[in-house]
């Protein structure tokens, strides 16, 4: 028998974990309409994929794979929904919008991996050309436009609206702007509809079942069964055109890049923060765009050390707030430290460092290598030296010297003229007069040889 663990919480497994979201996605009411319109939407599939099996129109399959791009629209507008539902959490601190810009991402993709599959498909027909039957090839154009252009315009699908608007234009939408702009030059009423720019999916939708009623006449009036070739080809490209620049905005936003448009207002509202009253840099900016519309950021501030980090902290976000939504500031006060004037240890008898100096000596190397009559090192077969200085060279210490006067510097310097008994009473000495210190070391218990020559005979 195993052992019963009374608190341990139960694994769910990924279906379990997709069952239990979807049934939160389908408590609300919104989602029953998508829902809906999902179920239409596989039946109508079903039965385009059989008419383009019956009529063996490969132009009619690629207007087809349009209606399964409606599907994977729907299947986002879910996700939409089921992302405002959503609280962050700590695995996701920032939310899960970035869940519908994956699922923009993944539907542009998949479209335009259909387009490429057409694309090939009908190279290989131009070598082969089948026979075309037109027996439902109308039928099967009006009903996958008809419900195309339905689900467009009765759902709000969020993520395409937005990215439809930020994207760059394609080229489809590039030549029918051209083209409504003459038009609404002869009938200007028309302007409202056609211009600025009209919808991608509904101009995509409705210039494929133009090419597929194109296709239907010729093939009736001159069996011209290369023209449904043509047609596959025209409607691939439009669909790989109009799904490009969309993949392309929803790829940019996962990757975490700063929107281009708003690169010149970050650039004067950090120019403003770095003008605030206590602020002395701005550095680490990063921003980048966190979901469709939302745009976060962090910064580094670093402030003056009298500055008030409240203070600064709530005039950088009010500035920032106005076009980053979520924002992480990070606050520090400048840290610069003084100088130290020694490195060394300091006795224990010492209490006041204000009335001493403090002069390190430089150190030396071993006894061992050091001859004792000079500090210079001693090497087996180079000659004596002809010349030797009053110092010892063995174990240097730091010498502690009382400090009577005012140091203006604090650089352990004395300034000014000090009366000549003062000199003699610290330990200095004047050369050649037997003080009790010499005066280029100040060490006690070395002869005084200033006066003399190498051979000890007094110079004249």
């Amino acid at each position: 028998k195993g052992t019963i663990h009374l608190f341990r919480k139960s694994q769910r497994s990924l279906v379990g974990k997709l069952t239990h979201e979807f049934r939160l996605v389908a408590a609300d009411r919104r989602s029953w309409k998508i829902l809906l319109f999902g179920a239409i939407n596989l039946i109508c599939i079903g039965f385009l994929l059989m008419w383009c099996s019956s009529t063996n129109s490969i132009a009619l399959t690629a207007y087809t794979y349009l209606t399964i791009f409606d599907l994977f629209s729907l299947v986002t507008c879910l996700i939409s929904y089921w992302v405002m539902m959503k609280k962050p959490s700590p695995v996701y601190s920032f939310g899960f919008e970035r869940f519908e810009v994956l699922a923009v991402f993944a539907s542009t993709v998949l479209a335009q991996l259909g387009a490429l599959f057409i694309l090939k498909e009908s190279a290989e027909r131009f070598l082969e050309q089948p026979e075309i039957h037109t027996g439902r090839l109308l039928v099967g154009t009006f009903v996958a436009l008809f419900f195309n252009l339905f689900t467009m315009l009765s759902i709000r699908n969020k993520p395409f609206a937005y990215v439809s608007e930020a994207a760059s234009t394609s080229w489809l939408q590039e030549h029918v702007a051209d083209l409504s702009r003459s038009i609404c030059g002869i009938i200007p009423g028309l302007s409202s509809i056609f211009l600025p720019r009209m919808n991608p999916f509904v101009l995509i939708d409705i210039a494929g079942a133009l090419a597929l009623c194109i296709t239907y006449m010729l093939i009736e009036i001159n069996n011209y069964f290369a023209v449904d070739t043509a047609s596959a080809i025209a409607i691939a490209l439009m669909t790989f055109g109009t799904m490009y620049p969309m993949s392309v905005y929803s790829g940019k936003v996962l990757l975490q890049t700063t929107p281009p448009h708003v690169i010149g207002q970050l650039d004067k509202l950090l120019r403003e923060v770095s003008t605030l009253d206590g602020v002395l840099e701005v550095r680490n900016e990063h921003f980048w765009t966190l979901g469709f519309g939302t745009l976060a950021g962090s910064v580094h501030v670093r402030i003056r050390r009298d500055a008030n980090e409240q203070m600064v902290l709530a005039h950088v976000t009010n500035r920032l707030y106005t076009l980053v939504s979520t924002l992480t500031v990070q606050i520090f006060k400048d840290d610069w430290i003084r100088p130290t004037l020694s490195s060394v240890p300091i006795a224990n008898n010492i209490l006041n460092l204000s009335d001493h100096h403090i002069i390190p000596m430089p150190s030396l190397k071993a006894a061992d290598n050091l001859n004792p009559v000079t500090s210079t090192p001693a090497k087996p077969s180079s000659p004596p030296p002809e010349f030797s200085f009053n110092t010892p060279g063995k174990n240097v210490n730091p010498v502690i010297l009382l400090n009577t006067q005012t140091r203006p510097y604090g650089l352990g310097f004395n300034h000014g003229s000090a009366p000549y008994s003062s000199v003699l009473n610290q330990g200095f000495g004047i050369p050649g007069m037997g003080a009790t210190q010499g005066f280029r070391t100040g060490f006690t218990n070395v002869p005084s040889r200033y006066g003399t020559n190498t051979r000890g005979q007094p110079r004249p």
